[in-house]
């Protein structure tokens, strides 16, 4: 029978692909993802597509078109589908499929893990695809840590939270590259991620 696995991934390393999503990888008759999501998995060169993230739009039709031929697709995601990943635009298509999410460990978990938060007391806050809602204020003031995936670069927003009020001195965290050998957490202020470069695969907290 024909089915559309949406697959999370885990943050990036190996360590933290489930079973789960090891048996539907294994399972599928085609594999899509990013070059460093299919990398992840022994997949033969026949059975894979290498997901164009300035054309996921069409690459998300092209997995909906082999279900609908017949085949069994897993359509891997950064993360967990759930959270800033595929789920969403997938079920927006409002395609009559049969769909299977298996989730994964979404690198706000691991931020909260590495940082020792319980994070079912903290902020989620996802920013990709959007610019800066000024709802971030209000948030970021109701007394809980916020962990936020920026679409942009952690100084922008940074910046943005001065400016708007915030206190420069807010102690704030950055986790980038997380679960790679070359994993960085640094745990500084708001005005000291100003001076600071990260690459775009990082959570930003603020306490």
């Amino acid at each position: 029978m024909s089915k559309l696995y949406i697959v999370g991934i885990g943050p990036g390393s190996k360590d933290y692909l489930t079973l789960a999503s090891k048996k539907a990888v294994e399972s599928s008759d085609i594999v899509i993802g990013s070059r460093r999501a299919l990398d992840l998995f022994k997949i033969p060169d026949h059975g894979k597509i290498e997901l164009n993230a300035q054309n996921m739009k069409e690459d998300m039709k092209l997995a909906v078109s082999e279900v609908k031929s017949g085949k069994i697709v897993a359509l891997l995601s950064t993360g967990d589908p759930g959270f800033s990943g595929i789920l969403k635009p997938i079920l927006k298509m409002k395609e009559d499929i049969n769909i299977e999410v298996i989730p994964g460990v979404s690198s706000v978990q691991l931020c909260a893990a590495k940082l020792k938060i319980p994070w079912d007391e903290a902020n989620l806050v996802t920013m990709h695809g959007k610019g800066i809602s000024e709802d971030i204020l209000d948030i970021i003031n109701n007394g809980k840590p916020t962990i936020m995936l920026p679409n942009f670069k952690p100084a922008e927003l940074a910046a943005y939270l001065i400016e708007n009020g915030i206190n420069p001195d807010r102690k704030a965290s950055i986790c980038e590259k997380l679960s790679y050998r070359d994993e960085n957490i640094i745990e500084t202020s708001l005005k000291g991620i100003l001076e600071m470069k990260f690459s775009y695969m990082c959570v930003m907290v603020v306490y």
